[in-house]
């Protein structure tokens, strides 16, 4: 039942009998009145949203002004451009414009690299990336472009930087590009993110172990840079930073060193075993054979020496990946014989960086190709590792010696 509260009475609109003291006069007025009241209300809806509107274009005007200043942007402006766009992104993530909110910060991180203001577009790119994965935002070959335009972008910008500040910003780059490859993980459609990424952020990582003065985080980045290389499937990349790195010393080659391997000797192996783990045999064996002819040593000699314990020199870390090789393109009969090969490079291997990652490697190896199964708890860590990226081989049947032969002589001619 419609009823309408006049002078604290409730009428019935419904019964006609229940307003004779209403003149015909003053009920039109008060049906005016009401139908003007809610036609003001209307109004005053429809000029609040054209402000608000005006409010956003005028601010939207303001950035691109400031983004597009042909004179050399100060601080200041940076700073501000930076407070403008941010808004102007989550306001178009309010108003569920995902795509737009994604577009703007990517302009304005672009272009605020190209005024140099390096420090100020690290914020925006870090809200880029999280745009993209906050509004599901699927990878593209268009978006990878603008990442690899971002990152070159940075690159040129980062000229005129050094010292403390050139780490502190390529820290922040190498966290950001660690990002993308999340991002592109999740919504790509390779596991570990794309191969553009993971070359980006292989180069990135190398770049800073140059600048980095403490040695465990050179090391770390070192180990990160190969990985993410070798997921990039880039193995002429990680040869050529081989290059740059000393030859294995007496030190570190004798039986029962102490020391850790060889930096140029550990980052073969690391690498080796991540691609084997990932079955790309192919690079591995790419990037094996580039080693061999670089390596100073006979390698014949390095062969003999590897079962040889009274030569006084440690399993070469060469002949090792070039029978694993050979080992994984046999078939899982030769699963005794890998577990033979772990037990004899054992203390090469627990002297290499963060141990736990390599036995995640060569855990995965064997259930891949041996299927040797791990116990469970072995196997969430061994996934765990792989899926992080920088992110063993127990006791088994002995050796067959004529299987031995055969994958040395195969080694020899490889």
């Amino acid at each position: 039942m419609t009823v309408l509260l006049l002078s604290h009475h409730w009428f019935d609109l419904a019964r006609c009998d229940s307003i004779p003291s209403i003149g015909g006069g003053r009920w039109l007025a008060f049906c005016r009145f009401e139908t003007m009241s809610a036609a003001a209300a209307r109004r005053r809806k429809q000029l609040a949203a054209r402000k608000a509107a005006e409010n956003q274009d005028l601010v939207s005007e303001q950035l691109d002004k400031l983004l597009n200043q042909e004179e050399a942007m100060d601080e200041a402006t940076a700073y501000e451009a930076l407070q403008l766009a941010q808004s102007q992104v989550r306001k178009r993530i309010h108003q569920g414009e995902f795509q737009k909110a994604c577009d703007l910060a990517y302009q304005s991180s672009w272009s605020l690299l190209n005024k140099s203001r390096v420090s100020v577009a690290s914020q925006l790119l870090t809200l880029l990336v999280e745009v993209l994965r906050e509004t599901h935002t699927q990878e593209t070959d268009e978006w990878l472009d603008r990442i690899v335009q971002l990152q070159q972008s940075h690159a040129k910008a980062m000229g005129d930087h050094q010292g403390q500040e050139a780490v502190r910003l390529h820290r922040l780059q190498t966290t950001w590009l660690r990002s993308c490859l999340q991002w592109s993980s999740e919504l790509g459609k390779i596991k570990y993110g794309h191969n553009r990424l993971q070359e980006l952020m292989g180069q990135q990582c190398w770049k800073l172990s140059t600048l980095e003065e403490d040695e465990e985080e050179i090391h770390d980045l070192q180990c990160g840079a190969v990985q993410h290389m070798a997921l990039a499937e880039k193995p002429d990349q990680i040869h050529e930073w081989f290059k740059t790195l000393p030859k294995p010393t007496e030190e570190e080659t004798k039986t029962g060193h102490t020391c850790p391997p060889a930096i140029r000797d550990a980052l073969l192996t690391r690498t080796v075993l991540l691609l084997c783990a990932v079955e790309n045999l192919r690079d591995a064996n790419t990037l094996v054979r580039s080693y061999m002819e670089m390596e100073e040593r006979d390698i014949k000699q390095l062969a003999a020496s590897y079962t040889n314990k009274e030569d006084g020199k440690a399993p070469s870390h060469v002949i090792f990946c070039c029978m694993l090789l050979r080992i994984c393109e046999k078939d899982t009969r030769t699963g005794p014989l890998y577990s033979w090969l772990l037990r004899s490079f054992k203390r090469e291997l627990d002297r290499l960086y963060k141990v736990q990652v390599v036995v995640g490697y060569t855990t995965k190896i064997g259930k891949i190709y041996f299927n040797i199964q791990p116990p469970p708890s072995m196997l969430n860590m061994m996934e765990n590792m792989m899926n992080m990226m920088g992110g063993g081989g127990g006791g088994g049947p002995g050796m067959n010696p004529a299987m031995m032969q055969a994958a040395m002589a195969q080694m020899q001619g490889m």
